[in-house]
């Protein structure tokens, strides 16, 4: 497989999109630490707050709005123990099952999560906890970060069917613009990266 030339306003579009949503999953996750923190002032000084159940939405909107930033920059976990030996052309069959295993997967996740998410609003769920949210507000999120990995398996798949390297192959500084060595025996490597096994 060769690199992805990256270039063009929709390269550039989509990977500020996964950027963003990168970002925000950080965010996010620093939400949950924040909520946790003030909880724990909170007992110090008499004063209830309910850390948990926020720091749960937090949790929810973090995991799944990061998923699809993961799956570009080749930071999800990926055994790929049985494709490293096959040959080009079988393992880019591979590769293609692969994606579409996954879009099937994520589009199916993202399709009833957005169902839930106008259930859930529809009729007014709320939190059992002291903040009482609305549910929608953290299924938005999932539905939102469901909808980002979909778009991203397609991303990759047009790139594995086009015979470029896909971001998950790349371990690391596909999004941050790294050059990759493909001729390389551990193909998907960024060049300036030193192997630490």
């Amino acid at each position: 497989m060769t690199q992805s030339g990256r270039t063009g306003p929709l390269r550039h579009t989509l990977d500020g999109v996964y950027l963003v949503s990168g970002v925000l999953a950080g965010l996010f996750l620093m939400g949950i630490a924040l909520s946790i923190i003030a909880q724990i002032i909170g007992r110090f000084v008499g004063v209830t707050i309910d850390g948990t159940e926020l720091a749960g939405f937090c949790m929810a909107a973090s995991t799944f709005l990061g998923l699809a930033y993961t799956l570009k920059s080749g930071t999800h976990v990926r055994v790929n123990l049985a494709t490293r030996g096959l040959p080009a052309g079988i393992k880019q069959v591979v590769e293609v099952l692969c994606c579409l295993i996954g879009l099937a997967a994520s589009a199916y996740f993202t399709y009833f999560s957005i169902r839930l998410a106008m259930q859930s609003y529809q009729f007014g769920d709320v939190s059992p906890g002291l903040i009482a949210a609305p549910f929608w507000i953290p299924q938005t999120g999932m539905a939102i970060g469901g909808g980002l990995l979909v778009i991203a398996f397609v991303d990759e798949l047009i790139l594995v069917l086009k015979g470029e390297m896909p971001g998950y192959q790349t371990e690391e500084g596909v999004l941050a613009g790294k050059p990759i060595d493909s001729t390389n025996p551990d193909a998907g490597m960024p060049a300036d990266v030193e192997r630490s096994i």
